[in-house]
């Protein structure tokens, strides 16, 4: 894939917290390698599950990124704007017959790592009424094949679909799910080039399964070390980390820098977070990121 004009990479937050330290190291990568590429970086925002949000993250996080000079190019996209997308790839996929009601439970799946071993599906027929009246989810079937890609940063990457269960597109409860979201959204966005944390590195396979029932091309994908705590956990809303602090931002920005493990500015342009960007475009290294598993706050 050429990397000059035709990169369209982006910033991809949920609305479930503010943003903390671990986040500014995925946004500002993201940026670096776009800007650096002289490429075009987008904001969206994954609100797609309303019962876990906070409203006020949603509208605390662009200001969080603009406070540390992080400006995304056009509008931002909303998730939940995508309803009728989404809709319409799932009726391709089934009139593919390549999805199948589901009315499991996860707990009822636990003794076939997630799969459904045909208990509850079969494609030499089409799904009931009662099926359909009963809640169910929608799943994709997974193949017992490989999908490997090679990362910018782990190198060869991959494993079998058969590690992981039938995977859901649309949830019981209505919502769509991740999977699905993410896939259609990059695509419709022309997205070529993905740069995220490491805790998705696994995701990956099973996007790039979807993206081949769907015909799509897959993006280059550069996934980076998680930044953990002194405990050794990963910085996250679920262990309660703490929100970035807008008075220090060229402090965050130099120690997102130093996670990165990038060249350091000197220090008469670490006052101004123009002339931190500025030079860190300019120097970016990707392969100078840490390939440890996780990276040291």
């Amino acid at each position: 894939m050429s990397l000059k004009s035709t990169y369209i990479g982006r910033f991809a937050p949920t609305p479930t917290g503010p943003l903390h330290q671990g986040s500014l190291v995925a946004a500002l990568a993201s940026y670096l390698d776009a800007h650096h590429h002289q490429g075009t970086w987008l904001l969206r925002m994954e609100d797609l599950d309303p019962p876990r949000e906070d409203k006020a993250a949603r509208e605390f996080i662009p200001q969080q990124l603009l406070a540390h000079g992080l400006k995304w190019h056009g509008q931002m996209a909303s998730q939940s704007d995508h309803s009728a997308r989404y809709e319409s790839v799932l009726t391709q996929l089934k009139d593919d017959q390549l999805l199948f009601p589901c009315t499991c439970s996860r707990k009822m799946l636990t003794h076939h790592s997630g799969r459904h071993l045909g208990n509850c599906h079969s494609f030499n027929q089409p799904p009931s009424n009662n099926q359909l009246k009963t809640p169910h989810a929608w799943r994709l079937p997974i193949l017992d094949k490989t999908y490997a890609f090679t990362d910018e940063v782990y190198g060869d990457c991959g494993h079998n679909l058969l590690t992981v269960g039938d995977q859901v597109l649309k949830r019981k409860d209505g919502l769509y799910a991740y999977q699905l979201a993410v896939v259609v959204d990059d695509h419709f966005s022309g997205i070529n080039r993905v740069v995220r944390g490491l805790d998705l590195l696994d995701n990956t396979p099973r996007q790039l399964y979807l993206m081949d029932c769907l015909n799509y091309s897959p993006p280059h994908y550069m996934h980076l070390p998680l930044v953990i705590n002194e405990d050794g956990q990963k910085l996250s809303k679920q262990n309660k980390a703490p929100a970035l602090d807008l008075s220090s931002s060229e402090q965050n920005l130099l120690r997102a820098l130093a996670s990165l493990n990038q060249p350091m500015p000197p220090i008469e342009l670490s006052t101004s977070n123009h002339a931190i960007l500025k030079w860190a475009i300019h120097h970016w290294r990707p392969s100078n990121i840490p390939t440890s598993r996780a990276g040291i706050l």
